[in-house]
């Protein structure tokens, strides 16, 4: 939390700077109202007119604090909660992974969005609480310009009443995090449950996945009511110990003016600052609750963005870097492949398989013409690319709502492009049988029709170096066939790696690599390995 304000420390300044303005006005209003008696009853028209003057001036002031103040600290809070959200969502998006485990998406958007903006109004919590401190202190000068003992009163009840503002504020704290964590469960509930909703009703587990739900559910809004009921309780006793301080003031302004100590317009002023004192005081209240509610989030945010990292520094060790092909270590296997060929892995074991397509997802944005991979060169871009190298596609995919060619785009790709992408994975052919053609909702389409839109998808990316990891399961050998021969003249000249064990994929590649033991066991054409290897004809026909 402290990072992500430190970063908004100029806005936030400003705002408790306007905001100190306006309470200071705030103050001066009952203190200068005394001031305007005592010269009316004196007679002094002059002095009069002069104060009436000085007040309309501080009215002006304070009215443009309170309005450039509250949007300064607005603006300050909105931006600290952007920043950090952005922050989360790179972490569990593009930091090589790890945020996400044990938490569900839906936490994970609960995370990214509820509590960043919890930690976020901590900035208006700041400014105007500090606003509240200075309110106080200078209202103190003022009644100590007016009684001694008025003033000290101030002074002295102020850092016990803070003291057990933030006493009673710790369970409220735990309580917020535990109504934050809740709630964040429920909202992966959800969003698991709404994910996988075509699974649910095929196995007809409504009913379990409703009950599921409103378990979680239940649970959350216990410990919601538990919060609020704490929050009430925090917020009333604040209130309840200040209006007795504000009454002990105006008793003792009272006693005061009855001995003769202080005069009419004095009385005036201590009674109205008396009562200026509750907005201050009670802002105490909110503030400490945002303050409470805000480490709560924080300590959540951390979790996500201090989260180990899934793939080490030890999955991947550093190669060599060697211009002009791509040099890849995995364990004890070294994958080496030129710039624009097609290159097939068949791996003996799916899981080498699907760590080599981890590995690959996890480049940097190229420097120079080098993609840096955990210390591995990948080289084969063309003169003065700048974007992603490489573009990773594991096997399970999943597509965004909205349209078929929304989908395939990503309103990035340019739609000669697109539709050159959807012929070659034979995507185009699902959008003719839909009832709205490419306007037909993505989500909506079967298991073999989304492999091909994710495969229409990637390819529409034109990325320098493509990794596909098994992209075509889920469709006929006929589909298949058609989308081989497609595929390898649509990446005609870019870097093609086919991470699969399908035998129409491998056919039209240019090599094989066969992993298998832990080492490349065979690199050669398709055809060649088949007939000449009963391991690797055993894996690709399995």
């Amino acid at each position: 939390m402290k990072a992500a304000l430190t970063g908004q420390r100029r806005l936030i300044g400003l705002g408790a700077l306007l905001a100190t303005g306006h309470q200071a006005g705030e103050a001066s209003v009952p203190f200068l109202i005394g001031v305007i008696i005592d010269r009316a009853v004196d007679g002094g028209v002059g002095d009069l007119v002069f104060w009436l003057g000085v007040l309309g001036t501080v009215y002006i002031g304070l009215s443009f604090g309170f309005r450039y103040g509250a949007r300064t600290a607005e603006r300050a809070a909105e931006q600290a909660a952007h920043d950090l959200r952005l922050q989360v969502t790179g972490r569990v998006l593009h930091d090589r992974g790890g945020a996400e485990t044990g938490r569900l998406p839906g936490a994970l958007v609960a995370v990214a969005t509820s509590d960043t903006a919890r930690v976020g109004a901590v900035a208006v919590a700041l400014v105007w609480g500090t606003a509240a401190v200075v309110a106080v202190l200078f209202s103190a000068v003022l009644l100590l310009s007016i009684s001694v003992p008025l003033g000290l009163l101030v002074l002295l009840g102020l850092p016990p009443l803070m003291w057990l503002t933030r006493l009673i504020g710790k369970p409220l704290e735990e309580r917020s995090e535990t109504e934050q964590e809740h709630g964040a469960q429920a909202s992966g509930v959800a969003a698991d449950l709404v994910a996988g909703l075509r699974v649910v009703k095929g196995l007809r587990a409504e009913e379990a996945a409703v009950a599921r739900y409103r378990q979680r559910s239940q649970v959350a809004l216990t410990a919601t009511v538990r919060a609020a009921r704490t929050e009430a309780v925090y917020q009333g006793v604040v209130l309840t110990v200040s209006g007795v301080f504000l009454a002990v003031i105006a008793v003792v302004g009272g006693i005061l003016a009855a001995r003769g100590s202080i005069t009419v317009g004095q009385l005036v002023s201590s009674v109205g600052l008396a009562q200026f004192l509750v907005g201050p005081l009670s802002t105490f209240g909110w503030v400490g609750a945002d303050l409470a509610q805000g480490r709560a989030s924080a300590r959540r945010v951390a979790a996500v963005l201090s989260a180990p990292v899934a793939i080490t520094g030890g999955d991947a060790v550093p190669a060599t870097p060697v211009h002009g092909r791509i040099d890849l270590r995995v364990r004890d296997l070294t994958l080496k492949i030129a710039p624009g060929e097609t290159v097939g892995v068949v791996a003996s074991d799916p899981a080498v398989a699907a760590e080599i397509v981890r590995l690959l997802g996890r480049s940097a944005d190229p420097v120079d013409g080098l993609v840096e991979l955990d210390g591995v060169a990948l080289t084969s871009l063309r003169p003065g690319e700048s974007r992603a190298a490489v573009l990773a596609v594991e096997h399970h995919t999943d597509l965004f709502a909205g349209s078929i060619v929304s989908a395939v785009s990503l309103d990035r790709a340019e739609p000669v492009t697109v539709h050159a992408a959807m012929a070659a994975a034979d995507a185009d052919e699902v959008a003719r049988t839909r009832p709205d053609g490419l306007d037909d909702g993505a989500r909506t389409l079967s298991g073999g029709q989304r492999q091909r839109i994710a495969l229409a998808r990637a390819l529409a990316a034109d990325a320098p170096v493509l990794v596909l990891h098994e992209p075509t399961t889920a469709v006929d050998a006929v589909t298949e066939a058609r989308i081989a021969s497609r595929l390898r003249e649509m990446r005609e000249g870019r870097t093609t790696i086919l991470v699969t064990t399908s035998p129409a994929l491998l056919a039209v590649t240019d090599r094989v690599l066969f992993l298998h033991d832990g080492t490349v066991r065979a690199d050669g054409a398709h055809g060649e390995l088949a007939a000449g290897d009963e391991t690797y004809r055993e894996t690709v026909l399995a």
